[in-house]
Order: C-alpha cells, then structure tokens, then sequence
C-alpha cells in the first residue's frame, strides 16, 4: 500500500520511487498488481503524469488512515515505558458518580502507573480487571472485597418538579410518573422492588419512561422528567447542591452493596492505587 499512497500523494511514480529508494518500475509494477488484485484501475496514465480515479480516490482515503494507523502502533511499540499498567474497571453509574472525583488524588498519591480505565455494567468484563467498582454481595472468587457504601435506595426529583407535583407520602408516588430501570441484572433494584419493600403496590403506580441504564434515568430525573430511584453513595454532589431532593424520606436498604474488589494476585501498583482509593473514601 505504501507505493500506491506514495504515487497517490506526490502524482509521480518516479517521485514516489526516490521517496521510498526503490526503482521506478517497482512502484510501477507494485502498483499494477494492486490494480490487478482488486480488478479496479486506480489510476488514469499520461505520458508523464498520473491521476487517481474515483475508486482510486477512494482507496486512498482508506489507505491514509490504515498507515497513519501502522505508525502510531509502530511507534508506541518503539517507546519503551516500564511504567506499571493497571486495570481499573467500573460500573457505568461508579465511573461518572463516584469515581471521577476521587481519582486524581488517588492518582497523585500513587507510584508512576499507566491506567487503563473500563467503564462497563457487564460484569464479566469488568472481572477482567486488576481493581473493580461493583454492585453485589461481596464474594467475588480471586478477589478480595471492601465495601464502599451501604446501598440505601430512595426516591429523587427535581426541586421544580417537586413543586409543580407534590409529594407528601409514600402513596403519593403510585400517581407521580416514574422513571424505571430495566430488571437486567439479579442485584439491580426497580420501581417493582422499592414499591413492593415499601408495603405499596407496584401495580398501581404510573411509569412514565423505563431504560436499561442508571445514568439514563438519573439525567432524566435532573432534567425534571419523574421521579426516579436514587443509591445514596453516588449521590452526594447532587443532593449537596439541591440539583436532586427527596420528596420522601423513606428509603430501602436491600442486602447489597458497592464494593470496591482487588485481583488476589495484583501487583504492589494495583496494591496502591486500591488502598488510596479507599482512602478517598473514609
């Protein structure tokens, strides 16, 4: 490919030849089995001069971006970092909610470390990590487990929507439009559950919009859109600020939690950057 994108770029296969130290008729003839190979002629040939056509064009485009592609890999290969690589994964909700403001500092306090950050609600792929922020019942096999928070759950809306939609009592929420999270994973908890726990019947409330994600439903609560279930751990700046308030004071606490689980076999990096985070925490 490099021939072609080199005759593409400089019209010339002489200059294209110069540039890569290589005779003219082997760029000539590497290109025509190109042309060969994908049964398109990429050029249109005059007595000294060449122009692409439009499938030529096209290719190159391609071309480009897969060489620019080739020498970014080839250069990071080149750069010798003998800074250790850990792992850090978390729930989509943990990543934005309670990791981001913790991080820097848990960084800051930590040995040179490259970080590679995953951000998932898989739980299988975020196993694959050295460090993990997860929602269960604390017994991961390999791992050693802390908890973080304990999950108390309630109700949130906005001061706004508060306002214009009053809510006094647990029953008051069965007529106020609720946002709900898809039941997708066993420890997840929805408006069902929460009503059920609360001794209400979930068959009588109103939902108005349900998703298969936290964050989803928590931006459609601060955009005044219902009301929707809240985990107290993550959701201190919002209710600090008055972004979020409850219009209830009940709140279920079901035998879970978040949790934050370290690779039995990590290295003393992962070892630190583990302990600052839970430092952050206390």
């Amino acid at each position: 490919m490099e021939p072609f994108e080199a005759a593409a770029r400089l019209g010339s296969f002489t200059r294209a030849a110069d540039e890569l130290s290589v005779t003219q008729s082997a760029i000539s003839q590497r290109v025509r089995k190109l042309e060969a190979l994908l049964d398109t002629q990429l050029f249109e040939r005059g007595h000294r001069t060449i122009t692409l056509t439009p499938e030529g064009r096209e290719l190159l485009i391609g071309v480009r971006a897969a060489l620019q592609h080739m020498t970014a890999a080839t250069r990071a290969l080149r750069q010798r970092d003998d800074r250790p690589r850990i792992r850090l994964g978390a729930d989509t909700s943990m990543a934005q909610l309670w990791l981001t403001p913790r991080l820097a500092p848990a960084l800051a306090d930590s040995p040179p470390l490259m970080l590679d950050l995953l951000a998932s609600d898989t739980e299988s792929e975020l196993m694959t990590a050295d460090i993990a922020l997860l929602h269960g019942a604390g017994n991961w096999p390999g791992f050693t487990a802390t908890r973080l928070f304990a999950d108390a759950v309630f109700p949130v809306c906005t001061p706004d929507f508060l306002r214009h939609t009053p809510l006094g009592t647990l029953e008051d929420l069965l007529t106020a439009p609720l946002s709900d999270l898809d039941y997708i994973h066993w420890n997840w908890m929805n408006w069902g559950i929460w009503l059920t726990e609360a001794g209400l019947d979930p068959t009588r409330a109103t939902t108005l919009m349900r998703t298969n994600s936290y964050m989803a439903k928590l931006d459609a609560a601060r955009a005044g859109l219902g009301v929707a279930l809240a985990w107290e751990g993550q959701l201190t700046e919002d209710l600090r600020t008055g972004r979020l308030v409850r219009p209830v004071d009940h709140a279920v606490t079901p035998p879970f939690g978040y949790y934050l689980i370290l690779r039995d076999t990590a290295e003393p990096a992962a070892r630190q950057l583990a302990q600052n985070l839970l430092r952050a925490e206390t």
